[in-house]
């Protein structure tokens, strides 16, 4: 239960810190894009759901460590990537996209690991274990945010993407010292 929820806090922590900067990012001097550009932006996240039946077999054939690992190496991925937002213009917003996409599917896909995990530790707790796991991600989503819009005040959108690397690798490394 702990490893899967400290795996979910981390890298939903560099989810939220990248979606809240972002709106941040492409709404200010950098891009100057109003706010239906982020909506446009987050359909991309749409796109998750096709990858959600795809990480529930993956997790059945080849467990949930490797999912979680292949998880985390794509949001480190998804962090440089999206330093391409530095590019501007269309190529930018392409590669911001590409980036939280990306992220999005590593988000989602480690939370379908996670949660198998979980529920399956205790049959007849499952919804208690779901509320403690739940509510130990929805609290690294929020310290996410909190720390995306500071990372993104002091560092900019580069603090941002260091953020987002520095949580998922921190995921990474959790999974190496277990």
């Amino acid at each position: 239960m702990r490893r899967s929820a400290l795996n979910q806090v981390l890298v939903f922590a560099a989810f939220s810190a990248a979606w809240t900067a972002l709106a941040l990012y492409i709404t200010g001097p950098a891009y100057r894009l109003g706010t239906p550009a982020v909506g446009v932006l987050a359909l991309v996240g749409a796109a998750r759901m096709f990858a959600t039946p795809v990480a529930g077999r993956r997790t059945d054939r080849q467990g949930l460590d490797a999912v979680n690992l292949v998880c985390a190496v794509g949001a480190v991925v998804a962090g440089a990537l999206l330093l391409t937002g530095h590019l501007g213009g269309a190529a930018g917003l392409v590669g911001l996209g590409a980036g939280m996409l990306l992220l999005d599917v590593a988000t989602q896909s480690g939370q379908v690991a996670n949660q198998a995990r979980i529920l399956a530790l205790c049959p007849e707790a499952r919804a208690r274990l779901n509320t403690a796991y739940m509510t130990c991600a929805f609290l690294g989503g929020s310290a996410g945010s909190w720390l995306g819009v500071r990372a993104y005040a002091a560092f900019g959108w580069n603090g941002v993407c260091g953020l987002v690397m520095l949580l998922a690798g921190l995921a990474l490394l959790r999974r190496a010292l277990r």
